[in-house]
């Protein structure tokens, strides 16, 4: 009789050492728990290879079903057991409009980020497996995806202000729940795998049925993430002399005219998520919609990006009236400082001052300094503000003054954008 602890020792050396790649340089690290088996062996596999470093978990009861509680309950127990510290989060609802599943989603990912940054946690992990991977390619491909889509999940990705990474991406479904079965571990089956409502239960059903294998569909997601890879490194060859300056970028215009519209497609998709801090990329039509103005030399806003072409250069900057949107901010007790937008750090604030976007009719203030300071009037009115209540105190951007902005990004943070994930 094999020894049960022997059993799936690959499993453990195949996860160990993707940790390793991935978070190997980290002094902590969470976990997403669900308490379903991907999860529940993704925490012991993260706990028997921590080795010192500080791991904790946490559960998301989004409150969709009647026994979510006690299964966030069950998790908690779990993860005691394995001496991690454990939280339970919960995800309160304000409508039920919408997509419901990408909302869950969403908060989800939110929820944890929050817990991480919380507890100085620089990653979380989560459980997604190779079954993940092919589901996601079949889903993906019956949407019409492109490149990027059809790529799947990538082992690492920074969104919400954390980094995620998914070390089982190469470990079957099955394989996990035999790793689980011999060191007598349980897990909570969600009935919600079965419900065929949802997308990829019937992707996984018609996988089933048509013996279509999960490690070679997931092979076929690492190969299409290969040919993704070569582009990103085309589009970031291409943008090599674009400058950022004032939270805005120029971009060279010559990879519009001498590269393939899927280049296009990419250096402008990357600049807009760098001037507005999107974590997901504009919708498909859109893009090809920009581009195409782009090429007519037309002036065009794409998700709060305002791309300006004019002579060999095209100049993207924030879009006024998306920075008017951007909440106002004010800075925490015995802190000076604030994020306003997610583009500018501002600094000095005083008790009382907000900060918000400078707007269009208060160029002409004589705290502004707009006609001194050299820039475009739709760039200013992007731009920082300090106010008193509806007083404009100082625009730092344009003005000397006792306030400081500094961008969040530069032009390096730009070329990686365009490899995000």
């Amino acid at each position: 009789m094999s020894d049960p602890v022997s059993v799936g020792d690959d499993v453990t050396a195949q996860v160990h050492t993707v940790l390793d790649r991935l978070a190997g340089d980290l002094p902590a690290l969470g976990i997403a728990l669900s308490g379903g088996g991907d999860s529940t062996a993704l925490m012991h596999l993260v706990a028997s290879w921590a080795r010192g470093r500080r791991i904790m978990a946490a559960t998301v009861d989004h409150g969709l079903r009647d026994d979510s509680a006690a299964e966030a309950q069950t998790a908690h127990r779990a993860a005691l057991a394995l001496d991690i510290p454990h939280a339970t989060l919960l995800w309160r609802r304000d409508t039920d409009a919408g997509n419901l599943m990408a909302g869950a989603r969403d908060a989800r990912l939110r929820l944890l980020s929050g817990w991480a940054q919380r507890n100085d946690l620089p990653a979380i992990v989560l459980g997604h497996t190779q079954d993940d991977q092919a589901e996601t390619l079949l889903m993906r491909l019956a949407r019409g995806a492109g490149v990027d889509g059809l790529a799947g999940m990538a082992d690492w990705r920074d969104a919400f202000g954390l980094r995620w990474l998914r070390p089982m991406l190469g470990v079957g479904r099955a394989e996990l729940r035999d790793w689980l079965g011999a060191r007598g571990a349980s897990w909570i089956d969600d009935p919600s795998n079965d419900d065929d409502s949802y997308d990829r239960v019937r992707i996984r059903k018609a996988m089933a049925a048509t013996e279509l294998g999960a490690r070679q569909l997931a092979m076929a997601a690492d190969n299409i993430a290969s040919a993704r890879d070569a582009l990103q490194f085309y589009a970031a060859e291409a943008a090599g002399d674009a400058i950022a300056s004032n939270a805005s970028l120029i971009l060279p215009r010559r990879p519009f005219t001498r590269s393939p519209p899927e280049i296009h497609r990419r250096l402008i998709i990357a600049a807009t998520r760098w001037i507005t801090g999107a974590d997901y990329p504009p919708r498909r039509s859109t893009v090809s919609h920009a581009l195409a103005g782009i090429a007519a030399g037309n002036r065009v806003t794409m998700d709060g990006a305002l791309f300006e072409p004019s002579g060999d250069r095209i100049f993207v900057i924030r879009e006024p009236a998306a920075a008017h949107r951007a909440p106002a901010v004010q800075a925490e007790p015995e802190e000076s400082a604030v994020i306003w937008d997610k583009r500018w750090r501002v600094e000095g604030l005083t008790p009382g001052q907000h900060v918000s976007a400078l707007g269009l009719e208060s160029l002409s203030l004589p705290e502004a300094g707009w006609r001194a300071s050299g820039m475009g009037r739709d760039e200013a009115a992007a731009t920082p503000a300090i106010w008193q209540d509806q007083r404009l105190i100082a625009a730092p951007v344009l003005r000397r003054s006792s306030h400081l902005a500094r961008p969040l990004r530069g032009s390096d943070a730009f070329r990686s954008v365009i490899f995000a994930h």
